[in-house]
């Protein structure tokens, strides 16, 4: 696999989750899974096992290989200094690195220039987003001769195609691609090069994070103008649902919890909220901790449903309950939860940042998660929470779709509540219906129990990516 990020070495997403957990449950699966990423900043560990000669243009560089085992699982980190050791993975805030073009080249043909000079032989490689998007190009067209790639197909996983790597066609010689790929057929857009569509185009079969996604992003809607050039490879498309990882991911033995607790016995959630509302500064005494608390967790952006919670600035302080976010994204939104924090102490609290420890505490110690995302590939929060007690309230898009059954006001079966309208009042009143269902105990407690006896561990998805490797074949 080749990756821009994997845990524990680089996070900014979800990406970086799969890269580290579907590998591990491949290896469980019986497999043998190497992960290649970036060496950046901060990544010391590992041994050094290679140096590579990386041509990209006209230039010659050497990357040197690290490499580092765990769960079975060896990691392969490309030390190229001047590329990657940086403050940020992609860029400083929203603008990204000038020369991403060339620092995810690099990566991708540093890690096919290793295969090759290992004499290993790989029966496929899984290249993920555009930071791998030429991986696939470089196996079918500029690498197609060398042994080591002989009838070894690739596979490309969309994690969010809102993200494309769009570059001038200027960068072409600079990569050392040939001018004859500047065409429809390619990787040509819109007069611009795109380091996805060059996945797409040369992958033997794509994947994206769930099988809602795959079907959205086929529409104009969701395809973010490749819409087109996926329905053109819809036999070959496929959506398998990211999984988490259930032992990061347990309340039963989750060592940032005060208590442990299970689907049985929920006393541990009022001890997590406990601690929430204390380390956030919100009122912790009974009577406030009977009052339910709304946990977000999230990067503060359009994306994600903050234009429309802007909206709401002012219902959600007069609904009784409170909210804690945790996360960080466009300065418009973190000011304006800074500053309805500010006006509501009693009932809004607001942490700019990440902190992992503190995402557990906030997915145990809630009794409700909030993700209006507009739209969303997979997803992992609603899993986290359905997992922990921790009752969804999500816009039926993508993988929340594929996750979260909404409860039917008949019978009160379901594990969340959903959705379909992207509107602020479509949001307020899902929001509204689980806070009504909230001051039903035993209904609430069920909708509680059927979230907690969902499976979405890794392993059934590596399962369905095993088969889909073996279905795969060098076209």
């Amino acid at each position: 696999m080749v990756a821009s990020e994997a845990t524990p070495y680089a996070k900014t997403g979800g990406l970086a989750d799969v890269a580290s957990a579907l590998p591990r449950a491949l290896v469980r699966l019986g497999h043998a899974v190497d992960v290649v990423i970036p060496r950046y900043r901060g990544i010391t560990g590992g041994d050094r096992v290679a140096r590579v000669a990386v041509p990209l243009g006209t230039s010659i560089a050497d990357a040197d290989i690290y490499a580092i085992t765990e769960a079975g699982v060896r990691t392969l980190f490309v030390g190229h200094p001047p590329y990657f050791d940086r403050e940020y993975l992609y860029g400083v805030g929203n603008d990204d690195y000038g020369d991403n073009a060339a620092r995810f080249a690099f990566l991708a043909r540093a890690a096919l220039e290793w295969v090759a000079g290992t004499g290993e032989r790989y029966t496929v490689v899984h290249a993920h987003d555009w930071q791998a998007g030429l991986v696939p190009l470089l196996l079918r067209h500029t690498l197609a001769g060398a042994a080591a790639f002989r009838r070894v197909p690739a596979v490309l996983t969309i994690h969010n195609l809102a993200y494309q790597g769009l570059f001038e066609a200027s960068w072409l010689p600079r990569l050392g691609l040939e001018w004859e790929l500047m065409h429809v057929d390619a990787i040509e857009y819109w007069g611009r090069i795109s380091f996805l569509k060059a996945g797409i185009v040369f992958s033997s079969r794509i994947t994206t994070v769930s099988p809602q996604y795959a079907r959205e992003i086929q529409t104009p809607e969701f395809g973010f103008g490749f819409d087109g050039i996926l329905r053109s490879r819809s036999a070959d498309l496929i959506g398998i649902l990211n999984g988490i990882d259930y032992d990061e991911w347990d309340p039963a033995r989750d060592p940032c919890l005060p208590v442990p607790y299970g689907a049985s016995r929920l006393d541990g959630k009022d001890a997590a909220k406990r601690l929430v509302l204390e380390l956030v500064g919100l009122p912790a005494d009974d009577e406030d901790r009977r009052r339910p608390l709304v946990g977000m967790i999230s990067r503060l952006v359009d994306q994600k449903g903050f234009d429309l919670l802007a909206e709401l600035g002012d219902e959600l302080p007069r609904l009784d309950a409170s909210f804690v976010l945790l996360g960080a994204g466009e300065r418009r939104y973190e000011e304006l939860w800074r500053n309805l924090a500010a006006r509501h102490p009693g009932r809004i609290a607001v942490s700019i940042g990440f902190d992992e420890a503190m995402a557990h505490r906030i997915e145990a110690g809630a009794d409700l998660f909030l993700m209006p995302s507009r739209f969303e590939p997979c997803g992992l929060n609603q899993m986290y929470s359905l997992r922990y007690g921790t009752v969804p309230v999500v816009r039926a898009t993508g993988g929340l779709y594929d996750t979260v059954r909404n409860v039917d006001p008949a019978t009160g079966e379901g594990t969340g509540f959903t959705f379909d309208e992207y509107s602020p009042r479509a949001l307020l009143a899902a929001l509204r219906r689980a806070l009504d269902m909230y001051r039903n105990r035993p209904a609430w407690r069920r909708i509680q129990a059927a979230g907690m006896g969902q499976d979405f561990s890794w392993d059934s998805s590596a399962r369905q990516y095993a088969e889909l490797y073996e279905r795969a074949d060098n076209k």
